[in-house]
């Protein structure tokens, strides 16, 4: 498990390649805001605690850390832009944005973009020239001063109210003397902060009026402000998972939620909710999203769904419309397991989608609609069922179609397709969608990136039909083999079989289709009894 610890923490955490896996653009933001705003935490923020321990004749107006401060504030901006372009102008699909998103931009945003601004106004800052002379050097003599003020106004871009270029170069020789005899120790050139220095250049006309406004101090204000209000705010809001995320990724990896002790599961599922950063990957791979366009219920989208689970799971007492809402958001759930896949923090969503599922029975919701008979794998109550008793659901559906099913039975008798059904073949042709098996010409690529049939090793044999071949079925009309197949209800509707055919055929809504025709036949039969 050591093993696994450090190879997790390598690969998720430090390079984050799960996003990777995932977004290249994404990464490239993630990476950017990421390592720019915590290196400038541990370099800057905590220099006392860290930097100064680590390099002792440490001075944040030095180089490399002068230069280091600028690139890392940059990496942040770019982060931003990005982040802003994804969202508001590039607007990927399904990626809902909410207050917290713009909450958690904005305050790393006036974070670092006062920090610089500040550091602008510093560097052209007359007041805060005088008070670092003041301070530091020990000058007597007023032609020293004057040529060190010349020396920061031609060199360091200060702006005095008196001293004005051009100067002679015997003053400036002077100066650079005086600057290297009082200064370079703690001071490098401020072209070295090249963000902030250019910002100087562009204020420079200003500079006067802004250093008598007290602007300096106001930014200083601003920018500590900001800070206070980030730090203090860190852990009710997504910026959270900067801490947390670490954690699920390395808990995720080596717990096993079988063996797992409840409370320990629980307690990871509750790191879980605070890890998510609502990045909207597990919305984008969601094989049902797409109900969000029909039914507008925000809860069917997993980011947004994960949301009213932290709601609820900090106390909050939802209204029973919310609750519905909740509730449908989370059984038109098929579990296919994408979005936990996806998860570039790891999350387990499955988990927490079962155990919100639990949760609405113990409140006295059941549930509405079956999508796929793995919906049910938890939330019926099976502790309170006798074991004899409970029969999975859909089972008693399949086992009186599969009487039906002669053919299934007797695989070595030959079909006779000239008997084919036509009807079987006319009744899918009333969906737009079921219709498109037609054009199936058996490549076997829906059977290859299918998850059940992978998961068997004798697939044809647990399985009776395998997808492309339940897609010819249906071209010949042979009912029994359509209807009788262990792979029309073993199907989780991951839409990977839909999403990868050439031919555009639509697998999994094809096999819905059969569902529901071979489950009308059965009815009609016992009505007919």
């Amino acid at each position: 498990r050591i093993l696994t610890l450090l190879r997790v923490f390598l690969v998720d955490v430090l390079l984050q390649m799960r996003t990777l896996k995932e977004d290249g653009l994404r990464w490239i933001m993630h990476m950017l805001i990421y390592w720019g705003f915590m290196l400038l935490l541990l370099m800057h923020a905590l220099d006392k605690f860290i930097t100064s321990v680590l390099f002792p004749d440490y001075q944040p107006t030095i180089n490399p850390f002068l230069t280091l401060r600028d690139l890392f504030g940059a990496m942040v901006i770019a982060g931003i832009g990005i982040a802003i372009y994804r969202r508001f102008i590039m607007k990927v699909p399904r990626l809902k944005t909410n207050s917290m998103d713009c909450y958690a931009i904005g305050i790393v945003a006036v974070i670092i973009i006062s920090g610089i601004c500040l550091q602008a106004t510093k560097i052209v800052s007359y007041s805060s020239y005088q008070s670092m002379v003041e301070e530091y050097t020990t000058m007597p003599e007023e032609d020293e001063l004057k040529a060190l003020e010349a020396y920061w106004v031609q060199e360091m871009g200060m702006v005095s109210p008196t001293t004005k270029g051009p100067f002679n170069k015997e003053l400036l020789e002077a100066g650079k003397e005086a600057f290297e005899m009082s200064c370079a120790e703690c001071h490098a050139r401020e072209q070295s902060a090249f963000l902030s220095y250019g910002l100087s250049r562009i204020i420079k006309p200003l500079a006067l009026g802004l250093d008598s406004a007290k602007i300096p101090i106001l930014l200083w204000y601003i920018h500590f402000l900001a800070c206070f209000i980030g730090l203090a705010y860190l852990p009710f809001s997504k910026m959270f998972h900067i801490i947390v995320g670490p954690l699920s990724i390395l808990a995720n990896a080596v717990m096993d939620d079988e063996t797992s002790d409840q409370a320990n599961i629980a307690t990871k599922q509750i790191m879980d909710l605070d890890a998510c950063t609502h990045c909207g990957t597990c919305t984008t791979r969601c094989s049902v999203a797409i109900a969000f366009e029909e039914f507008q219920n925000i809860n069917i989208l997993p980011s947004e769904k994960l949301i009213a689970i932290k709601s609820l799971a900090r106390g909050k007492e939802l209204s029973p419309d919310e609750l519905k809402l909740l509730q449908e958001g989370a059984y038109i759930c098929t579990n296919c397991y994408r979005c936990t896949v996806a998860c570039p923090v790891g999350i387990n969503l499955q988990s927490i989608w079962f155990s919100v599922r639990e949760g609405l029975l113990e409140k006295g919701y059941p549930e509405l609609s079956v999508l796929s008979q793995l919906s049910f794998y938890r939330g019926l109550m099976q502790r309170k069922i006798v074991a004899d008793e409970y029969r999975e659901p859909l089972q008693e559906a399949r086992e009186a179609i599969s009487e039906k099913c002669e053919l299934m039975k007797a695989k070595e008798k030959p079909i006779n397709v000239t008997t084919a059904s036509k009807k079987l073949r006319s009744e899918l042709s009333l969906s737009s969608q079921a219709s498109t098996f037609s054009v199936c010409f058996a490549c076997e690529t829906c059977t290859t990136v299918c998850p059940v049939v992978a998961s068997y090793e004798n697939p044809q044999e647990a399985l009776g039909m395998l997808p492309h071949q339940i897609m010819n079925a249906c071209a010949l009309g042979v009912r029994d083999l359509a209807f009788g197949s262990n792979m029309l209800w073993d199907c989780v509707t991951c839409y990977q079989c839909q999403e990868q055919c050439p031919q555009g055929v639509a697998v999994t809504d094809v096999l819905y289709e059969l569902k529901n025709l071979a489950i009308k036949s059965v009815k009609l039969t016992l009505a007919t009894k």
